[in-house]
């Protein structure tokens, strides 16, 4: 025990980026990885949200759209005058649904496709690559570690349902490049792993009693336990793969046993 403890990525007094940070999985992540010492930076579009959760953890707001390069510069740099960079939480994207051909049998519009491409995927990479080469720049820690990245991918990955395409297509992206990645960023000391989760209480469900219904009904579908995860369950998981100096190259399913059906 004493061993792993030695090893484990200290995050005191370090940076950490976490993307889609305002509210769900991101802004537990967030907390977590505050209550560790780590001075976060809450890269967000949704400013209020995000001004009061970097305010609540001693972190920085910084607005980004992380397709941008710009943006992502912008909080890289932010991260790098609070300390040495150590983390990345891609926990940015979004859903749209869409069938590839309607009940009419018209196309599905190409223009869903790519925005979701372009969010979950190529904003992934995006945040990825510009964190990567921060953390390359610091100095490595006593087992030569100088960072470790977490991208959220979704079991709809693997098990992608009806609608989906664009969703899964992306997500599925983002497992694909968790080996090659962790392969290319081994000898710069950074650990890359991907987190799949399954169905997850987040604000995108809403709130109020025809919420919770819905909820629970949805939550019936899981193995055990019968309900929806919450944040801070996918946030234990993200803390892990952040200090546990022997997680790389892994997508972990983190979703109580749930197979999606087609619908």
């Amino acid at each position: 025990m004493a061993y792993a403890n030695m090893y484990r990525l200290d995050l005191q007094d370090k940076s950490a980026v976490v993307t889609g940070g305002a509210s769900g999985i991101g802004e537990a992540s967030a907390r977590q990885l505050a209550a560790l010492g780590a001075k976060v930076v809450i890269a967000d579009l949704n400013e209020e949200l995000g001004q009061q959760v970097a305010s609540d953890i001693g972190g920085m707001f910084v607005k980004c759209d992380v397709t941008s390069e710009e943006d992502g510069a912008a909080v890289v740099m932010a991260a790098s005058e609070m300390g040495p960079m150590r983390a990345l939480v891609n926990s940015a994207g979004i859903g749209m649904a869409g069938r590839t051909i309607d009940r009419e049998n018209n196309p599905m519009d190409l223009n869903i496709f790519k925005r979701v491409i372009d969010i979950n995927l190529i904003g992934s990479f995006n945040m990825l690559r510009l964190c990567a080469s921060a953390m390359a720049k610091t100095d490595p820690d006593a087992d030569g570690q100088k960072g470790a990245i977490v991208n959220m991918a979704s079991v709809a990955a693997f098990d992608g349902q009806i609608g989906q395409n664009s969703y899964s297509a992306s997500k599925g992206g983002v497992v694909g490049m968790t080996l090659p990645i962790a392969r290319d960023l081994a000898a710069a000391g950074i650990r890359v792993n991907t987190i799949a989760p399954g169905l997850i209480d987040t604000p995108i469900y809403g709130t109020g009693e025809q919420s919770d219904q819905f909820k629970a009904h949805l939550g019936k579908s899981v193995l055990f336990p019968p309900r929806l995860g919450s944040g801070d369950e996918l946030a234990s998981m993200v803390v892990e793969l952040i200090t546990n100096p022997y997680m790389n190259a892994e997508t972990i399913r983190v979703d109580g046993g749930i197979r999606m059906p087609p619908k």
